[in-house]
């Protein structure tokens, strides 16, 4: 008896050891898995990168492309360019077959290039809701290969910091006659594996409404001639197909590109609405007609102007208007409200009234020359030489030149 109760204690410690012993074998089995996938992301393995993220998890709502560009597929070895990781802590229930490793991960800041390509994809909307008004196609929808696209172009212009987060990692054991453990795949290992990008470019409120007016009035700024047209809804003064006014609409929008700005003053949010106060800064089209005016009123009460006839005063008059503009260095600042309506995928500015046009062109939202049109134009298409001009009873101009020449 005395040797039995001698021995207890060492066999207590034998099985010990032996129980640590197989623990540790299974850590080390564990650790040896988690190693040998995660140094495949590490070194780029494009085959086990998409055995963790499909093309389609990213932008589940996107439209499917039956066939990938080179450049969309390089999209995922170039965010892990820069993935590590450290394994904590590992923890291996037998009787369950189950193991839990706690890890630190080194990925790119997905929240940053959540929130640029949520802008860059706003900006591309926008372009792509001009052209579409221009040409009355159908309504914008921005395909899985053109927000890879979008992804690809930033991750290859911008320098993002790597972030660190932590991570747990699920394994389960096959129960085969080999035991080997495996990693259990969830959504929630496939985001912490991006950073959280997967949630970030689900955001509804990725960008603020105030980020969403920034990119709005960023855009705006950078449109071209019909761009800017179809998208304000001032065609009247920039769709034309007359050289004359075109050159005037060029001018225009050419004093938008240099003089037009904006501040915020305030925003008001609540729930899925939002109003923001702004001051919008752009060329001053009041000084720009005064101009005009001044000018066309002298044209019109010297001789030039019965000599020229009302085809040439009508010429002129666009000279006037076309010059006034392109030397226009005057701006104005007057202040706009803008609506916003989060529709649940993100914030989208209300703009049904056309303020923005209106807060940009101001008076000059309709050609002046336009509306003096019948007088300034022979109204006889058959008009064609300064002596019938020049007869026509029907020229506003003539008549403004006799009521001044009366009153001199």
């Amino acid at each position: 008896m005395k040797i039995a109760k001698r021995l207890l204690p060492l066999l207590l410690v034998i099985l010990a050891v032996i129980g640590i012993g197989c623990s540790h074998v299974d850590k080390t089995d564990v650790e040896e898995v988690i190693t040998n996938e995660l140094d495949l992301l590490k070194n780029l393995d494009s085959k086990t990168t998409h055995k963790y993220i499909s093309y389609k998890e990213l932008f589940p709502d996107a439209t499917e492309n039956t066939k990938l560009s080179t450049e969309v597929k390089e999209v995922f070895s170039l965010f892990f360019q820069d993935f590590d990781y450290k394994i904590l802590d590992i923890d291996v229930d037998k009787e369950k077959k189950t193991a839990t490793a706690s890890l630190r991960l080194s990925t790119m800041d997905a929240h940053t290039l959540a929130q640029d390509f949520a802008a860059s994809q706003l900006k591309k909307e926008i372009l792509d809701t001009a052209e579409a008004d221009s040409k009355n196609t159908k309504e914008v929808s921005i395909s899985l290969e053109e927000r890879y696209l979008i992804l690809n172009q930033l991750l290859k212009e911008n320098d993002y910091k790597t972030v660190e987060t932590n991570c747990t990692m699920k394994l389960y054991n096959t129960g085969d006659k080999d035991e080997v453990w495996e990693i259990k795949r969830t959504y929630s290992l496939e985001n912490d594996l991006v950073g959280g990008l997967m949630t970030y470019l689900s955001d509804p409120d990725i960008l603020s409404p105030e980020d969403t007016l920034a990119v709005y009035l960023k855009t705006l700024k950078k449109m071209d001639t019909e761009q800017m047209s179809t998208y304000l809804g001032v065609e009247s003064i920039l769709n034309t197909t007359d050289t004359a006014k075109n050159a005037i609409a060029s001018a225009l929008v050419e004093q938008v590109h240099k003089n037009f700005n904006y501040d915020v003053i305030s925003s008001n949010i609540e729930s899925y609405t939002a109003t923001i106060e702004a001051k919008i800064t752009t060329f001053d089209s009041d000084a720009i007609l005064s101009a005009y005016q001044q000018e066309l009123d002298a044209y019109l009460s010297s001789p030039d102007a019965v000599i020229d006839g009302s085809q040439k005063r009508y010429q002129k008059s666009h000279e006037l208007l076309l010059e006034n503009i392109q030397s226009n260095t005057a701006t104005k600042t007057a202040e706009a409200t803008f609506y916003f309506v989060n529709d649940g995928a993100s914030w989208k500015l209300m703009d049904d009234s056309g303020e923005l046009g209106n807060a940009i062109f101001g008076i000059l939202t309709t050609s002046p020359v336009e509306e003096d049109e019948d007088g300034l134009e022979d109204t006889d298409t058959d008009a064609g030489s300064e002596e019938d001009s020049g007869d026509s009873d029907e020229s506003y101009s003539e008549d403004e030149y006799d009521s001044n020449s009366d009153t001199e």
